[in-house]
Order: structure tokens, then sequence, then C-alpha cells
């Protein structure tokens, strides 16, 4: 049975980890404004070169060919260096070629500072997995990742209007709001490099109990992740398990989606619907609002429904149901006729989409090694961003080809259903069909922990 470290009289009920999530909350909502500036200032930007919707889509891919390997590399070196150097590299990486955005003048310069972008991007949600898994709880992994990841959306909401009115203060010059995120996620990376530690032990303002109960609560993730029957994996070994392949696959439908949204909701909105800037940066933040809500509440709720089903049930099926549900709510977004039509359908899809958003790296957290957590989270970021890559090109020549943008809708609602159903029967974890991964002595919070 995992015991518990009792607080000592006097002891702060305060968990330093807190702190760690929050830096890292921020550090992902300025990691999403700068994504999304590209998308609210790409009307502006075809308008001024004169590109087709091919051609954008190419721009826009660009960026998840050099992101998505470095999903994959994040995870990896996050393994090997620790996450808090990665993500400082990140960060400053990320936010350098934010600013050079502004330098663009052309198909090319456009091609390149995108795909260089994506570099910086990369290992964020793969780094952040890394490190919640080293300062919470198993019991609380889907809490720490979805209140950590929830500020993602919210950096589009927020950014969203923030660039619009950037562009307005400048005169309409698109390019102010790059150069000023890039000024401000320098300011950002210095908060990180302040705040974090990689691992509690690390850190000189972490209190020795909250030390001792990663320090329990790590031996035996670890004991159960190998398995006390079974020799220890290689590496490929788990990269080719059937649940990091199922929800690899998954991960994919749900970045088709995501991308979707983030490329062309902007550019659809005005041209379907006519929507002028301003009334874009207000209807374009209503759907990430409703996903802050969603991925702040989606590990909260699975991590409190896996104590009665199990942790694995609970992930496995929340997501499986929930991209079912988006490919309902999103295919139909292109076929309304009203703007306010649209705005709610993906508002809807995007709350869904973001409360599943928190199970990927959750679903395989128990039976992966602290060792190798960061790499095989980075592999399937990598297999799910693949998505990005694609999602953009396809659907900009569906939209040049046939001028339909209902029909772009309708491919992504089949691209995300068609591997949740495949997790449903495919996604089994032989060794974790108990209600529960810990001892129900363990599972309920000591009065301690907050």
């Amino acid at each position: 049975m995992t015991a518990r470290t009792p607080v000592a009289a006097g002891e702060s009920r305060f968990r330093y980890r807190w702190a760690v999530l929050s830096m890292n909350f921020l550090v992902l909502g300025l990691n999403y404004a700068d994504r999304a500036a590209i998308g609210v200032a790409a009307p502006l930007i075809i308008a001024e070169y004169g590109f087709s919707k091919g051609t954008w889509g190419w721009i826009a891919a660009v960026f998840s060919l050099g992101y998505a390997p470095f999903c994959f590399v994040g995870g990896a070196t996050s393994d090997r260096f620790g996450p808090r150097k990665v993500m400082a590299l990140a960060v400053g990486w990320w936010s350098l070629f934010t600013a050079l955005t502004a330098a663009g003048f052309g198909f090319v310069s456009f091609m390149i500072i995108r795909f260089l972008f994506g570099f910086g991007e990369g290992p964020q949600a793969s780094v952040t997995a890394k490190t919640m898994s080293n300062w919470f709880p198993q019991r609380k992994l889907g809490t720490s990742l979805g209140l950590s990841q929830a500020s993602t959306p919210l950096g589009g909401a927020v950014g969203t209007p923030i660039v619009v009115a950037l562009i307005e203060a400048f005169g309409g010059n698109w390019r102010a709001p790059f150069i000023i995120l890039g000024a401000i996620g320098i300011l950002f990376l210095i908060g990180w490099w302040v705040v974090v530690r990689d691992r509690p032990e690390a850190h000189p303002w972490v209190r020795p109990v909250e030390v001792e109960e990663m320090r329990t609560d790590a031996a035996a993730h670890e004991q159960a992740a190998v398995g006390a029957d079974e020799p220890e994996r290689s590496l490929f070994g788990y990269l080719r398990m059937p649940i990091v392949l199922a929800t690899a696959l998954t991960y994919f439908g749900y970045s088709w989606v995501l991308f979707t949204f983030l490329t062309w909701f902007p550019d659809f909105l005005h041209e379907a619907h006519h929507l002028d800037l301003s009334q874009i940066a207000l209807t374009g933040s209503i759907p990430w609002l409703c996903g802050f809500v969603g991925l702040a509440l989606g590990g909260v709720f699975t991590d409190a429904l896996g104590r009665r089903i199990g942790l694995f049930n609970s992930r496995k099926w929340t997501t499986v149901v929930g991209l079912l549900l988006v490919a309902c709510a999103f295919g139909p977004v292109g076929i309304v006729r009203s703007a306010y039509g649209a705005v709610a359908l993906m508002a809807v899809t995007v709350f869904i989409l973001y409360i599943v958003g928190a199970q990927f790296f959750a679903i395989i957290g128990p039976v992966i090694p602290f060792r190798r957590f960061g790499t095989v989270s980075g592999f399937v970021h990598f297999i799910a961003n693949i998505a990005g890559i694609i999602a953009p090109i396809v659907l900009g020549y569906v939209v040049d080809a046939t001028g339909s943008w209902e029909l772009s809708f309708v491919v992504s609602a089949i691209v995300v259903a068609v591997p949740a159903i495949l997790l449903a029967v495919l996604g089994r974890d032989r060794r974790r069909d108990a209600p529960s991964t810990e001892p129900a002595a363990a599972a309920a919070p000591s009065r301690g922990e907050r």
C-alpha cells in the first residue's frame, strides 16, 4: 500500500507544484497567442500578397513541418537534459521567430520563417507533460495537464482581440503585434527560468514534505509501469505498444480539427459570412473561451471519474465519446447559413475538443516509466501534428477547387471520428483494469494537500 507523508506540525499546506503549474500555464498561453496571431492576420497578409487558398495552406502547413518533429525532439531532450532547459530554449526560439514574422515579404520568406517558428513551438506539449509528471502524483496527472494546458485556448481567446487591437492601433499594420509578442516572450522566458526546476528536490523553495511525496509516488509508479512480471521494454517497445499507437492516431484526428480551426476559421468567417476584422476578433474569441473551460475541467473530471471506474477507462472513454461528439458538431459548421450558427457550433466543437485535449498524455502516463515519458509523449505528439502538415494544405486546395467550405468541414469530421472508433476497439491496457491506479487509502487527498 502506498503510504502518505503526513504534514508535520507547522508545515505549510501549500505545494510549490502549483507555482510551477502556474508558470507553465502562462508560457503555454503565450505560445498559443503567438500561434493564433497568424490566423488573425491571415486575411490582411493574403490580400497584401495576393496568395491563393492553396498557397496560404502551404505557409500554414510548413509551420507543422517544423513543429511535428520537434514534438518528439522536445520530449526526448527533456528526458535527457530536463524540461527546464528545453522549455527555456523553446520559448526564446519561438519568440524570436514570432518577431521575425513581421519581416516576411513573400511566399518563400514566409515559408522559411514559419518553418523555423515551428521548431520552437514543437516541444511545448511534451515538455509540459514531462514537467507535470515530475511535479504531480499520478492520481493528479490529468488534472495538472488539463489546468496547465487550459491556457492554450485562453491564449487564443485573449490573443485574438489583442492582435486585432494592435493592428488597428498601428493603422492596419499587421506586423506590429508579431514584434510586440516576440518581446513579451523574452520576459516570459526569464520568469520560467526563475520559477521552475526539473524536480521538486532541485528547487530551494520546496519543502521536504513535497519532495518526499513525489519520491514515494515516483517509486510506486515505476514499479507499476515496468511491471513486476515482465522485463523492462526498450524505447521502441514502448513506442509500439497498442495503447500508445491508438492514442497517437486519435490525437491525430484531434489535431486535424484543431489545425483546421486555427488555420481557416477566421478566413472562413471573413469569406463565407463577410465579417470584418473587429467582428472576427469577437466571434473568434468565443470558441477559444469555451475551449479554456473545457480543458480546465477535462482533467479534473476524468481524475474524479477515475476513482470510480479506473483512470484508464475514464480517460479512454472520455476521449472516444468526446471526439465522436466533436465530429457531429464540426461537420455542420460550414453548412449553417448564419455566422451566429457557425460560431455556436464551433464553440461547442472546441469546448468538447479541449475536454478531450487533457487526456492524451494522461492515458499513457500510467504505463510509461518516468525516464521514458517525455520521449513517448513526444512521439505521440509528433504523430498528432502530422495532421497540422496535411490539413491546411488539403483543405486549402479543397476550397480552391470546389469553392465549398462545407466539404472541408465534413472531411474533417470524418478524419476525427475514425481514429476515435479505433481507440474504442483497440485501446486496451491489460495491466490497468482496476478501479484506481492507487490503493484506496491513497485515493483521497490528505488534509495537507491543496
